[in-house]
Parts: structure tokens; sequence; C-alpha cells
């Protein structure tokens, strides 16, 4: 283990001075190798799970849904796969493959997917869009899901997208008690803003086997981000990368670009209590900007809550999906591309379905928009899922799912409707 982690940590910082490398041989043959590398961990990581479900007998096995069947059907075209190399792979049996298959045309109660339409019920069409969003992108919660397909023109209730997704109930949580301290409330964007530094792993980690049991917390094991959200509209006002720890002049730089770009300083601008904003040139760039610094309060739940969870979107939804890059050029487009989609294609639950961009500009919002109606009895003056919005067109049209990745990205899913022809 203390072998595998100093080899680890040799070739993180050799790969990391290749990547910054003149000669683009050099930079290409260091990012070959790491996606070797990655592949064969991946490898190495379904290797391990199925090794521990080849010791199940194949009776005793979970089934595949019938969603599954078709991806199975769907993957086998689209890798060229025999019967017998496709049950290899998913752990069936080729009969199984040869029965999903004789089964594609059928219909009634014995079809591979069926398609009935109640009166009452969504069609079965609309069940198979949530579950393949869900595919598609695996990050999305129920509520999310429902957002996005409010946007693209579907209102369905979170509870529906969850019953759906057969998801078991999650716990409902406690609430906290009521804090006496004073609060700023923000009224209006560029009212209060939030700044934070947190630190992104390039491989996932700094755990290492050897003393002093960590890695060193700057390039090439990790990066320093700087991020400023506004509290109003919850957008990304700027976002910056270092390669360690920056100083409080460095941080005061930053915002000096930040508010160039958004045209006005904010009244408020809360921060924890790091070396960066506790200094006193950090306090007199405030006072010379008109703006009262306020810090988080120690060990309470909600005072960063904003910018805190925009940290776990960026790491869950970005960081945590993409190799992160050695070069800080390709590092910073990345970061652009998903603040770039954050601000204006992520819905968010807490401005009611509407984007960042959507309320700091004072847009329309698209979850307004008239909406599908899949349910052909449906009536046109019933209520349907938060928030209201009329029906386009006649009750009971079947809609295709479209998702589209800026710039090829897979993570930050753009999800669109359309009738079906």
């Amino acid at each position: 283990m203390q072998v595998v982690s100093l080899a680890h940590f040799s070739l993180t910082f050799a790969r990391g001075c290749a990547a910054n490398s003149i000669n683009k041989r050099i930079r290409l043959q260091a990012e070959v190798g790491r996606l070797c590398e990655e592949i064969a961990l991946l490898r190495e990581e379904l290797r391990i799970k199925d090794a521990r479900m080849l010791r199940i007998p194949a009776q005793r096995r979970p089934h595949y849904p019938p969603t599954e069947r078709l991806a199975i059907l769907e993957l086998r075209a689209a890798r060229g796969w025999s019967s017998a190399q496709t049950a290899e792979r998913l752990l069936v049996t080729p009969a199984t493959v040869a029965s999903w298959m004789g089964r594609l045309d059928e219909e009634g109660p014995g079809a591979l997917i069926q398609l009935p339409q109640p009166v009452n019920k969504f069609p079965e069409f609309v069940r198979y869009i949530v579950r393949r969003l869900k595919v598609l992108c695996p990050t999305m919660g129920k509520e999310r899901i429902a957002q996005v397909l409010c946007r693209a023109g579907l209102h369905l209730g979170a509870t529906t997208v969850r019953r759906m997704l057969r998801e078991p109930r999650k716990p409902v949580a406690v609430s906290a008690q009521r804090s006496f301290t004073r609060r700023v409330t923000a009224r209006y964007p560029n009212h209060v803003w939030h700044v934070d530094l947190r630190t992104v792993p390039t491989s996932l980690g700094f755990w290492t086997a050897w003393l002093p049991f960590s890695l060193p917390q700057r390039w090439p094991f990790c990066w320093w981000v700087a991020v400023v959200v506004d509290h109003y509209s919850r957008r990304v006002m700027g976002i910056v990368t270092f390669a360690s720890l920056p100083s409080s002049v460095k941080v005061q730089a930053f915002l000096d670009r930040v508010i160039q770009r958004a045209g006005l300083p904010p009244k408020h601008l809360i921060t924890d209590h790091g070396k960066q904003f506790a200094a006193k040139a950090f306090a007199r760039w405030c006072r010379r900007h008109g703006i009262r610094q306020r810090f988080g309060a120690i060990g309470k739940y909600g005072s960063l809550a904003v910018i805190e969870r925009f940290i776990r979107s960026l790491k869950n939804e970005c960081t945590r999906r993409i190799l992160v890059p050695y070069r800080l050029a390709e590092f910073q487009r990345e970061l652009a591309a998903f603040v770039s989609w954050y601000n204006g294609d992520r819905p968010h639950s807490g401005l009611a379905t509407r984007t960042p961009d959507e309320v700091y500009f004072g847009r329309r919002p698209r979850c307004r928009a008239p909406r599908f109606e899949p349910r052909p009895r449906w009536p046109k003056r019933s209520p349907c899922a938060g928030p209201q919005a009329l029906v386009r067109g006649r009750p009971g049209v079947t809609l295709d799912l479209t998702v589209g990745y800026p710039a090829g990205r897979k993570h930050l899913p753009v999800v669109g409707l359309h009738r079906a022809a």
C-alpha cells in the first residue's frame, strides 16, 4: 500500500509538470497516460463489483426492470456485441438477451416496454423520460428532475417523479432551532455577497499511506478556488483559481475584478474567519469600497449556507465528474463552462425553479411558459404541478426527450422536450 501511495505521489507530480510543458507532444502523452490510468482503475472497480455479483447464483440475482433491459439492448447495439458478449458483460444468460430481443416488437402485457395510457395517470413514456433522464444525469434528484422538465414544458410534481423512480422515502430532516442573532436579508441583486475559498483535488483525494498521511494542499495535488455568490439571486458573480493558498492581497484583487464587472460593490460581504478575510488590510479594503464585512457564525448552521451549497454543487456536479486538469487554462475553462451552465440553465428550488440569471436580470422564467399535457382526457383548466401554467395546444401530446451538452460536457445537461413526430 505504501508503494502504491508513493507511486501515486510521484506520478501526480510528474504529470503536473508535463501538463505545463511547452512541448505539445509531451502534454498529449501526459494526458493519454492519465486517461489510461483512469480506465484501468475503473475496470478494476467493475471487476471487484462483478466478482461479488458472480458469487450469487443466477436465479437469485436482482432482475433488471424493463427500462434497464431496453438500455442494455441499446448499449448492445452501440457496442456491436453478440448475445454471448452482452450476457457476459451484464451477468445474464444469452437466452435472456435473446428473449429481450424477441419482445421488442411485441405489444400488450407481454411487451418488453408497455405503453398504457390510463385516464388518471401519466402515459408510460413520461415515466421512461424521467428514468432515462436519471440515467443520463445521475446527479439530479427528484426535485431537480421536476424543475428541469417544468422549464422544458412538462409539469410534474416531485412526489410524482419519486414514484416513477421508485426511490425509498428519505427521512424528514428535523428543523433547527431558531437563532436570535442579527441577520442580514438580501432584498435585491448585489445587496449581499458571499465569498469563500476551497480546495479541488486533482486526484480525488489527499490521503496517502506514508507520513504525514496527507498530500500537500497545493498544485499539482489540488487547486485553490475562490468563489463570489450573490445571495439574492444565487448567481455566481466570479470564480478564480490559485495554485496555492492565496493571500489577502490576491483575494482583494480578485474582488476588485468582480466589482468592476458587476458595476457596483455589494452593501454587505459575508465571509468565514479565514486569515485572508480577518486581516486588517482586508478590513481597510472593505471600508474603501463602502462594504460592511460580516463573518459567518462559528458552529452554527445557515450563516454561510448559500455559498456552501454552491460549493457542494460544484464538487458533485463538476469536479468529481471530470478528470481535474493539471493545466491552469484548461481548469479555468471547465469552471467557466460550469458557471455559465449554473447561472443560465440550472434551476433552483430556492428560486421557485428559476435560474440565477433570470432572477438577477429580471427575466421572465421559462417555467411560466405554456406547458405540454400528455394526458389526453385531462381538463385544460384543471391545476397542474406547480408552478401553474397554461396548456400548450391540445392535451394528449406525445413527447420526445432531448438532452444537449454544452461543448460536449456530459455533466452539464440542457434538457428539452418537443412533440414526437
